[in-house]
């Protein structure tokens, strides 16, 4: 067993010989703000805490885990990824075998990528503040049914109105932000995911379970959260933790009706969730010094942020499966094939002929689609090009036009950002909003059903 601390430990004394010095560290962060913005007040504040508060503590131990692997992706060495995945994802069993009591903010575990890239977790910590109170907003019994969408409004706008601009998440759906964001040709692009699947593999579990937990108390009402809430924690460790998702589920998936009452939240933590895996991608590259990868990382996280007008795309998706019981497991949360794979296929689908001005002959875009498929999914498959996607288009179909900005840390390849978002805003306004759902009827608990295996 590996102790908690001894991991940290390892990973801070490796700070000394890291390329950040620090007063290097200190001059990165001294620029940046660190005043705290408080919680919004309300008759609700902590009842998820004292309510449900195993349901708090597995996401408490879950943001342990996510904060973590932020130095220890910077301070150990890219050749020892195996066996860092391999002990990290032990000791973050652990947490989840045993969470913690309180939920510790992302600098208590991270404090050297704190030092470089401050903003990176004030804007982590900003979107965990939203979690507490739409959680506490659900699981107090004295808001009434009908009310839990106008509180959940309110705090949604404080969410997008009481930050520095930039740090809010977007409330536009990830088709949008992730076109925006431009990062499917930079080279360290799904690096996390393909060199550290079992850290990866973790972190879907905890990408599953707040959509899960949300949509228990949605399925629940204010009265039987308790009772619903137990079962969904005993399928976490009796089925999901053995049999990890394979991909990145969305908010529209696991809780379909949270998001059809406020897709304004749910399109939020699905852009947090996004930033995770595109913040450790980046620590995990090792081709750019910290100063790089700190430009790069605050051009995604400005890219993914709210930006006026997003309101009117909050509902621009697709509910594949509106009657999910999130008590159940069935194949298809399991499957690496899922809305996230559909969005990097659309966005691979509309870039192509950019790069590829004169055409892909019938073979070489067959070998572009496999290393695609293969790219999204953990670790690296035999027949896979290992490292980014831009590493393997390069190998199978030679002589793609790169586009300016498409490699470079901080930059944006404007032009296909652009011709992206525009693609995509077309879809949009031919795509009917999501329905929203009626709240004036409080749900009654029944029986989880047997999913299809």
């Amino acid at each position: 067993m590996i102790g908690r601390r001894s991991f940290l430990a390892g990973a801070l004394a490796a700070a000394a010989g890291s390329p950040l010095s620090g007063t290097a560290a200190r001059a990165l962060g001294g620029i940046e703000q660190r005043n705290e913005v408080s919680f919004l007040r309300g008759p609700y504040n902590l009842a998820f805490y004292y309510r449900l508060n195993k349901a708090y503590r597995i996401g408490a131990g879950m943001h342990f885990f996510h904060s973590k692997q932020h130095d220890l992706l910077q301070l150990t060495r890219f050749e020892d990824h195996a066996a860092v995945d391999a002990r990290f994802e032990r000791e973050a069993r652990e947490w989840l075998l045993d969470p913690p009591a309180i939920e510790p903010e992302m600098p208590y575990y991270s404090n050297y990528v704190d030092r470089a890239m401050h903003t990176l977790f004030r804007t982590i910590d900003w979107t965990h503040m939203h979690h507490e109170q739409t959680y506490d907003v659900m699981a107090f019994r004295e808001i009434p049914w009908a009310e839990k969408k106008a509180w959940t409004d309110r705090a949604v706008k404080y969410y997008l109105t009481m930050q520095t601009p930039g740090v809010p998440r977007s409330v536009a759906p990830l088709e949008l932000t992730m076109r925006r964001a431009g990062i499917m040709m930079k080279p360290y692009f799904n690096y996390f995911r393909n060199f550290y699947p079992l850290d990866q593999g973790l972190f879907y579990v905890a990408h599953w379970w707040h959509p899960a937990a949300y949509e228990t108390q949605m399925i629940s009402g204010n009265r039987d959260q308790e009772v619903a809430m137990s079962q969904t924690i005993d399928l976490m460790y009796r089925e999901v933790m053995p049999a990890r998702p394979g991909r990145m589920l969305l908010s529209r998936e696991i809780m379909p009706r949270y998001a059809r009452m406020s897709p304004e939240s749910a399109n939020i933590f699905d852009n947090l969730h996004m930033l995770h895996g595109i913040a450790y991608s980046i620590l995990a590259y090792k081709g750019w010094s910290v100063e790089e990868k700190r430009a790069e990382m605050y051009r995604v996280i400005e890219a993914m942020g709210h930006q006026p007008g997003d309101e009117a795309y909050a509902r621009k998706f697709r509910e594949p499966h509106p009657d999910f019981d999130p008590r159940t497991y069935p194949a298809w949360v399991r499957s690496p094939q899922g809305a996230m794979g559909m969005i990097m296929m659309d966005m691979l689908m509309e870039m192509l002929p950019m790069m590829y001005p004169g055409g892909l002959p019938k073979a070489q875009r067959a070998a572009v689609m496999r290393q695609a498929m293969m790219n999204g999914r953990l670790g690296i498959e035999p027949g896979e090009v290992p490292g980014s996607l831009h590493d393997a288009l390069m190998q199978v179909a030679p002589g793609m036009m790169t586009m300016p900005g498409s490699t470079e840390p901080g930059e944006a390849p404007a032009m296909m950002v652009e011709h992206m978002v525009q693609a995509w805003k077309a879809k949009a306004a031919r795509m009917p909003d999501v329905a929203p759902i009626d709240m004036s009827v409080e749900p009654g608990l029944g029986p989880a059903h047997v999913a299809a295996r």
